[in-house]
């Protein structure tokens, strides 16, 4: 055991994902391999919820698409490349254009589909599916990932099961990545006698899914239990009769029962771990390619001025935005990715991820960010630290009182810095606190377990927070729709609370051919314009181009302070043979084998 490291640099991982029409076999393996009964592994703490539609964690995620199958999903070719392929269809087909630009796929899906109970699955049962989850009524994170089809945001979503097999659906207009969003868990299908059950989701006695895995066993706190679901239209190539999920964020704990045996993937390790684990597990401890930015959230809502300010309307807002950029200079981000992160990650200027690529497809979205002499919003270089720290004093002393005695601010108001339990979260948190607290900006920190910060950043009662996003599908606008005002994902809380009245914001798209232009207008009259019309522009150019302006609009804020592009880190026992994990932060182990 105790074998190669697996390494994929994070600039490469757009490459690896492709969409096709093969059968999405499982991965080929040299030699003999023996069937392994069950395999036990960590992926977090206890997850939220199970229902795909209201599940937006990566580990809820990964559960999820081992319980459910839908229209399409990802899979490996015999190279071990990342493709799209059908699943519950025949084939993933191309859409048909009509005369008003909206687009129609007709999706055939494939003969005795059944739910794990034995039911069958028809067509009706997606439509039901993707209604629901794109509802107000059900008020889904995820539910703006069906802006794209026509009908959205009215009870008339365009999307028709015509008989038990055949569905059709009508985009509003051509959407490069459609087939990626029929592999997201917010598009699996569920049934509607089951979901009426408001519980359904956290009782195996009554989880009907439909895909590789069914979950027969659920001790909350400690270990989720899925069986192979014989039911599955393609189990006879699922390999793992069994699969025990435990549920823990401790990572000390996980690497103890990495290390007895217990446990034969992981997928976090102790942050001060990292360098030993690199030499000690050569073959097991694995730095893997991840679409994903991991930065620091402000709360829109939450009053950074001094008491004695006097500051309002624009200039308020303008202030706000100015400071909380500054705190983002003080902050040395090679720092951060080499003495506390320690796994390759890179600084990041930008909020889009690094591996995302711009309209000629070749170009990384991140190197033509901002309009800066520098590559994004923040310059990153070890050589800028110094001068970024001085010119922050300098932008803070516009706002507050600075003492020259002791180099620091008296009146800068407290701060709360809010984090999941994590000792690499605690870390830079501690290292955050420091940092800020040269000059004299106080700051506590507060932890909480997984559900509960989840729960807590979503509801905006927090100031700021530790924060991450890896990309749903391979392009830039799945880092930008998340902010608009209605979006369950919109944890800073634009638009939202008292930041819904705030009117001081341009949008003025007339360069791009739009006959749109708002002066100090609110954030859903301008950034939820921008993103619903760069979701219907046909024009691949122009729509970058507004990607870009979104960007610009968010980073303005100061309300996202990227901090380092993501890598992902985990262990597996070098005798498992068939595990695939994927850039968005999925793990695979249906075609595990010793």
């Amino acid at each position: 055991m105790k074998k190669i490291l697996a390494l994929l640099l994070v600039g490469c991982m757009a490459l690896g994902l492709a969409a096709c029409g093969s059968n999405g076999d499982a991965p080929q393996q040299g030699g003999e391999a023996a069937t392994l009964d069950s395999l036990s592994v960590c992926l977090a703490s206890e997850p939220d919820t199970l229902d795909p539609a209201l599940n937006s964690s990566v580990d809820g995620a990964t559960m999820c698409a081992h319980l459910f199958s839908g229209i399409a999903k990802w899979a490996q070719d015999e190279s071990g490349k990342l493709i799209l392929v059908a699943d519950c269809a025949e084939e993933l087909t191309e859409g048909v254009v009509g005369d008003d630009g909206k687009v129609t796929y007709t999706y055939t899906l494939k003969e005795g589909l059944k739910w794990s109970d034995g039911q069958d699955l028809t067509a009706h049962d997606f439509e039901f599916a993707w209604k629901r989850a794109a509802s107000e009524a059900l008020g889904a994170d995820y539910g703006y990932m069906f802006e794209v089809v026509d009908g959205y945001g009215t009870d008339a979503l365009n999307v028709t099961a015509t008989d038990d097999r055949t569905l059709v659906v009508v985009l509003s207009n051509t959407v490069a990545y459609w087939n990626e969003l029929l592999a997201f868990p917010t598009y699996y299908p569920v049934r509607e006698d089951v979901v009426a059950d408001e519980a359904w989701a956290t009782d195996p006695s009554t989880y009907v899914c439909n895909g590789a895995y069914t979950m027969t066993g659920w001790e909350h706190d400690s270990v989720i239990t899925l069986t192979k679901n014989e039911n599955y239209h393609d189990a006879a190539k699922v390999t793992l009769p069994e699969l025990k999920c435990y549920l823990s964020d401790d990572t000390n704990n996980m690497l103890a029962n990495f290390e007895n045996g217990s446990w034969l993937m992981i997928d976090d390790v102790p942050n001060d771990e990292i360098p030993n684990l690199e030499g000690k597990y050569p073959g097991e401890f694995v730095i893997a390619g991840q679409l994903g930015t991991y930065y620091v959230c402000w709360n829109v809502n939450e009053e950074i001025l001094p008491a004695s300010s006097t500051l309002t309307g624009a200039e308020k807002v303008a202030a706000e935005a100015e400071i909380r950029q500054a705190v983002g200079l003080l902050l040395d981000r090679n720092y951060i990715c080499e003495a506390i992160g320690q796994a390759g990650q890179l600084p990041a200027p930008t909020f889009v991820a690094m591996g995302l690529t711009d309209a000629d497809g070749v170009t990384e979205f991140m190197n033509n960010a901002g309009t800066n002499s520098y590559t994004g919003y923040y310059d990153v270089s070890a050589e800028a630290v110094e001068a970024n720290f001085a010119a922050a004093v300098e932008t803070l002393k516009k706002y507050y009182t600075w003492d020259e005695a002791s180099q620091k601010f008296t009146d800068f108001p407290s701060l709360t810095y809010l984090y999941n339990e994590s000792d690499a979260h605690k870390a830079i948190g501690e290292y955050i606190q420091a940092a800020i607290g040269t000059v004299g900006i106080p700051m506590t920190l507060e932890t909480q377990e997984w559900n509960t910060f989840l729960n807590t950043r979503k509801a905006g009662d927090y100031s700021i927070a530790r924060n991450g996003w890896l990309a749903d599908y391979n392009d830039p606008m799945c880092f930008l729709d998340m902010w608009t005002s209605g979006s369950g994902n919109n944890d800073i809380q634009y638009g939202k609370g008292a930041h819904a009245d705030v009117a001081v914001y341009d949008l003025d798209l007339t360069a791009y051919g739009y006959d749109i232009k708002v002066t100090d207008g609110t954030w859903a009259e301008t950034y939820d314009v921008l993103i619903s019309t760069t979701k219907t522009c046909t024009d691949n150019e122009t729509r970058y181009a507004l990607m870009h302006l979104a960007e610009d609009m968010l980073m303005a804020t100061g309300a996202i302070t990227p901090l380092y592009y993501y890598t992902d880190i985990y262990m597996i026992d070098d005798s498992i043979k068939g595990f695939f994990s994927n850039p968005l932060g999925y793990k695979y182990f249906m075609y595990c084998t010793y």
